[in-house]
């Protein structure tokens, strides 16, 4: 009995049995064994598949084989529970028993066989490739997204090796080889809309790689400059520990010496009363030696003479031994009278204490507010700051004046001589008033305003008047003669209608309103000249004619002050002088403003009171009317000290400007702002604020006083176009 193992022909295969005619026509085709099959087909092909590889490959995906293998249970091509589409063999028992291999009854016996897959057996090489293949797919997850092209690969190959050489697993291994490209070809498609995130990754990584190293350098530099300090330290400390032992030791020094000291002294003190108690006993002996010899003294009787020596004797000791003990009790106590002054001291001491602490306190406070309000401080300067460059770069730059130089009449000497002094807008109202006068110059007539109402007496015309195109300095003359004729008259006629009849009376009827019209014109564009805007604001209802004629009685009456301290009549004062004549003239100026005039007029902190100043300089004009500065400082000072006696009388009204006030309110508030007011001048400053003439004023106390009502702010007006100036101070002062 023979044991052979029977083959089965594979479907598109060339039989390999024995005796078969089929081995006989064509050549048995050499096979290689799967161990070598495994690994030699693989290598040509650019994939190595290593046991460690594959053993890894399990190991990670050993949790999802309880999964898989219900899965695979249920394969249509299993027996089970094995993946077998392979035809079964039988046992390797079988005998064969003189059967031809091909012939028909051999062939119902194998179909017999394939009905009974239980009990047949394969090669071996060929269940070792089922049962790897079974646990490489039991791995294998098919559902999934987790597996990785390069596991796939090799798997791939093998089916595509395992296809071409066993065509009976074709269509499993196809289904397989299928479902691994879909697969594949889905992880491509994921990894290339993972490359930007892996990119956004990988430059993630490199700044978190860079800040971490910023980190650990400067936590390195940290860590080197506290390492520094701590070394300081110990060595401040060992330092420290070395003074500490050299006191401890100076200490234990001294305590020894004051100890050798203690002991000194007290055997001085010993010896000391020993010697005085020696001395005290030679004493007593040597007086009872001189009694002795001495009878007559005590009397005759030795025996009451011992006696009485005797009890001297023993309250001598009795008493020295007291005093030695109030001597050893009390050497140290302080004496009641030493005690109750220092006590004394001690008091008026704590006294000072307790004052210094309060004003400590005090002084702790203050000093709390003053960083308040230096951080305060600091917060306006910062804003201040900020408004500073916001101005700077948003504000226009400041204009080169020096390019008017040669715009203007005169060039450079004569603009040099307009702009000195003047800050940018006066600059401009001079530029103006340049181009406004060539302007003036050009024009040969004016056009007539007519016979409105709202038309100034002076210039109602119809038609076309002359231009007389006069010079400045000619204006400013002709202005200066009105004033002059204006201040000597009685002033019974308006302004206006003065004007125009003095240019009447200067160059007729004929040409006064061509006069009219340019001396108009002229003072309407020259701001600059102090008689044009004066002569102006007066024409025009701006101003009262008294406020001008008033400054020039006060600039007469400070010449003359000047004059009078002059007792050598040489035009020169010393600045002392001008200093009393200032404060005899405005006696209710403040030194501040006393100051100003005199710096105006030529005075220096370096300056010495001996030093001379010429007086008339203070008071020349120059040919176009321009006063010097200590006239226009005089006119500045006189304007602010308006402004100020006005704030005051409104604030004393504690009213709104659209507000109504009645005239008792105005008299009592400027009673009381200055009550050195006298009645005439206050029913002046009443008409003037109320618009009434003095004959129509009611007298204080009456009752249609309540009745006259005007805004606060008609009022404040009036009294800003008149002459208001303070009559005395605030408060009278008490009599000496």
């Amino acid at each position: 009995m023979t044991t052979a193992v029977n083959y089965h022909s594979f479907p598109g295969h060339e039989c390999w049995l024995p005796g078969c005619p089929r081995v006989m026509d064509s050549p048995k085709p050499q096979r290689p064994s799967f161990a070598t099959t495994s690994r030699a087909h693989l290598r040509p092909l650019g994939v190595i598949v290593d046991d460690s590889f594959l053993t890894e490959t399990k190991n990670t995906q050993k949790r999802k084989l309880s999964q898989k293998r219900k899965t695979l249970l249920s394969c249509p091509f299993s027996i089970g529970g094995h993946l077998s589409p392979r035809p079964t063999y039988i046992s390797d028992q079988t005998i064969l028993h003189n059967r031809k291999p091909c012939s028909d009854d051999y062939r119902k016996r194998v179909g017999s066989w394939q009905q009974q897959p239980l009990g047949t057996t394969k090669p071996r090489y060929l269940e070792q490739l089922e049962n790897y293949l079974r646990k490489e797919l039991l791995l294998l997850d098919l559902g999934t997204d987790s597996a990785q092209e390069l596991r796939l690969q090799p798997y791939r190959e093998i089916f595509e090796f395992f296809i071409e050489d066993f065509k009976t697993y074709k269509p499993l291994l196809s289904s397989i080889k299928n479902a691994y490209e879909v697969m594949l070809a889905h992880q491509r498609e994921k990894i290339r809309a993972l490359e930007p995130l892996k990119a956004k990754l990988v430059t993630v990584n490199e700044d978190c790689n860079e800040r971490i190293l910023a980190m650990r350098a400067k936590e390195t530099y940290e860590i080197s400059m506290l390492k520094k300090e701590k070394m300081n330290l110990l060595k401040l400390i060992d330092k420290k520990n070395e003074e500490k032992i050299s006191l401890q030791s100076e200490v234990t020094k001294l305590r020894k010496n004051l100890a050798e000291e203690y002991l000194r002294y007290l055997s001085e003190r010993d010896a000391r009363k020993i010697l005085i108690a020696d001395l005290n006993e030679l004493r007593y002996q040597r007086e009872d030696m001189s009694l002795a010899q001495s009878p007559g003294v005590w009397g005759e009787d030795p025996v009451k003479l011992t006696m009485a020596l005797k009890m001297a004797r023993q309250d001598l000791t009795r008493t020295q031994m007291e005093l030695n003990t109030m001597q050893a009790n009390f050497g140290d106590v302080v004496p009641r009278r030493d005690f109750e002054m220092q006590e004394k001291t001690l008091k008026d001491l704590q006294e000072q204490l307790d004052s210094l602490r309060d004003d400590y306190e005090e002084v702790r406070k203050e000093h709390e507010m003053l960083l308040q309000l230096h951080m305060s401080t600091l917060k306006e300067r910062d804003q201040f700051y900020s408004e500073l460059q916001e101005i700077q770069r948003t504000s226009t730059p400041r204009p080169d004046w020096s390019k008017c130089e040669d715009v203007v009449a005169g060039g450079r000497d004569r603009w040099q001589m307009l702009a000195e002094g003047k800050n940018s807008d006066q600059l401009v109202d001079v530029l103006l008033e340049e181009i406004g006068e060539g302007l003036l110059r050009e024009k040969d007539f004016f056009p007539g305003l007519g016979y409105g109402e709202s038309i100034p007496p002076f210039l109602r015309f119809d038609g076309v008047v002359e231009n007389k195109k006069p010079t400045k300095k000619d204006v400013v003359n002709l202005l200066k003669d009105a004033w002059k004729e204006r201040i000597t008259e009685e002033q019974k006629e308006k302004f206006p209608d003065f004007f125009f009849n003095f240019l009447e009376r200067r160059f007729g009827p004929g040409d006064a309103m061509a006069w009219a019209y340019t001396i108009f014109e002229y003072t309407k564009l020259f701001h600059s000249s102090e008689v044009m805007s004066q002569f102006y604001a007066v024409l025009m209802g701006k101003r009262k004619e008294s406020v001008y004629i008033k400054q020039k009685e006060t600039i007469a009456q400070l010449l003359k002050e000047m004059t009078n301290a002059d007792s050598q009549n040489e035009g020169l004062l010393t600045m002392e002088q001008l200093s009393t004549a200032l404060k005899s003239t405005f006696p209710f100026k403040k030194d501040e403003r006393i100051q100003e005039l005199m710096e105006a007029g030529g005075w220096h902190p370096s300056s010495s009171n001996a030093d001379l100043l010429n007086y008339c300089v203070l008071f020349m004009e120059d040919e176009e009317g321009q006063s010097v500065p200590f006239v226009q400082k005089l006119w500045e000072q006189y304007m602010d000290e308006k402004d100020e006696y006005l704030q005051e009388l409104k604030q004393e009204l504690d009213l709104e400007l659209h507000d109504e006030v009645t005239l008792p309110k105005v008299r009592e508030a400027l009673m009381n702002i200055d009550p050195s007011l006298d009645k005439q001048t206050l029913n002046s400053y009443l008409s003037q604020a109320f618009q009434l003439p003095m004959t129509e004023l009611p007298e204080e106390g009456e009752e249609k006083e309540e009745g006259i009502v005007i805004r606060l702010q008609t009022a404040l007006e009036q009294l800003q176009m008149s002459d208001v100036r303070r009559m005395g101070p605030r408060e009278q002062e008490p009599a000496s």
